[in-house]
């Protein structure tokens, strides 16, 4: 709040330097105008003036004195108004179309950065220090516009990478399911051991390619559509231990323990279904990504106004780089995409939508082989 005010006095101090240097100018012009006008009446109300034409009539045409000067009287001095009329005219055209210049020299020079914006040209604008502040502004918008550029850049080839992501995720266990069932078909004498055999992992691949399909279709009903939360008062620990329970299978393959530190009697205010989905997909980041022989805590820590429920389990430090996209649509930490284990890259994704959703927050940190992962939600 603080910068945002000195950044408006800033910008208050700029145009009230434009606008005192313009008034400045003005004034200047108008006294300048006043001093040549004034010149100009007392120099053809002078004796002089009349001395000079009577002068110029009696040696340039060559008259007689008397009949200079009743020339002079005759075609000039009954029309001295407009001998000073006329200049007095031309003085305020020449001083006007001055000061025009010098206005809207101003405008021009803002015209020739609004046209830097459509240039390729990265370079920045420049205008007179009286305009400073709209040149910052000016600046501001050519990188927010260079800035869209390159994410529509990185968005479109993002695109195609997932195009390419879908197509070698889906066709990894397509392939297995179409090879093992034309084994079924093609080989009649077939053990039903071995029939079973076949059956099963085609059974497994089609469950894998089922489980990616719903991946990417829910992780466009969550990008096209308002996520609608119906809430309700849930117990958070019976929740959490309930998830734990269906992760023993999981668990027992790698060796894991897997700890809750959670008080029976915090009760949070979410919709059920979805806050489930976000843990799950959790604590399955967590196993996947664990040592084995190693331990998962869940731990859950109360404060005046939020709730933090974190995620710590022991595996490979996260490098910075990769933790700043880990919650982007479709990124994977490892780079076997067809690994059983990985997913499509959706689940982080997806969590993070509804976390925010709830107006909460969802962070990742890790060093020295540990990867937390810290859900922050405010207590109504």
């Amino acid at each position: 709040m603080a910068i945002q005010l000195k950044t408006k006095e800033k910008k208050t101090d700029e145009y009230r330097q434009l606008k005192t240097k313009l008034f400045f100018h003005t004034l200047l012009l108008i006294i300048g105008a006043a001093v040549i006008i004034w010149a100009i009446y007392s120099f053809f109300l002078s004796g002089r003036f009349a001395d000079w034409v009577v002068s110029f009539f009696e040696n340039g045409l060559h008259m007689e004195p008397k009949a200079a000067l009743s020339l002079y009287q005759q075609s000039i001095r009954n029309y001295m108004e407009w001998f000073i009329y006329i200049p007095v005219v031309v003085v305020f055209f020449v001083l006007f179309a001055f000061y025009l210049n010098q206005f809207t020299k101003y405008f021009y020079e803002i015209s020739k950065g609004i046209d830097k914006l459509t240039e390729e040209n990265t370079s920045e604008i420049a205008l007179s220090p009286e305009l400073s502040a709209t040149e910052k502004k000016l600046n501001t918008v050519r990188q927010a516009l260079e800035k869209r550029k390159m994410d529509a850049i990185l968005a479109e080839q993002r695109k195609n990478d997932v195009v390419v992501y879908l197509a070698h995720d889906l066709k990894t266990p397509l392939t297995s399911v179409i090879g093992y069932l034309t084994l079924l078909h093609d080989e009649t004498q077939i053990s039903e051991e071995l029939k079973e055999k076949y059956l099963s992992i085609s059974l497994d691949k089609a469950e894998r390619l089922e489980d990616l399909i719903n991946e990417f279709f829910e992780i466009t009903r969550f990008n096209l559509s308002n996520i609608i939360l119906e809430l309700s008062s849930v117990s958070l620990a019976r929740m959490l231990e309930q998830i734990v329970y269906e992760f023993k299978p999981m668990l027992a393959e790698k060796n894991l323990k897997c700890t809750l530190n959670c008080s029976s009697d915090i009760m949070i205010k979410c919709d059920a279904n979805k806050m489930q989905r976000v843990f799950d997909n959790l604590l399955r980041n967590a196993v996947n990504y664990s040592f084995e022989d190693s331990k998962i805590d869940i731990m859950v820590t109360q404060g005046d106004k939020d709730l933090k429920i974190s995620f710590i389990n022991q595996g490979n430090t996260i490098s910075e780089e990769k933790l700043d996209k880990i919650f982007e649509q479709f990124y994977r930490l490892d780079n076997a995409r067809a690994t059983q284990s990985g997913g499509a890259g959706l689940g982080l994704a997806i969590a993070k939508e509804i976390i925010e959703s709830h107006g909460g927050t969802i962070t990742a940190q890790s060093e020295n082989e540990r990867i937390i992962f810290i859900v922050d939600l405010p207590q109504s």
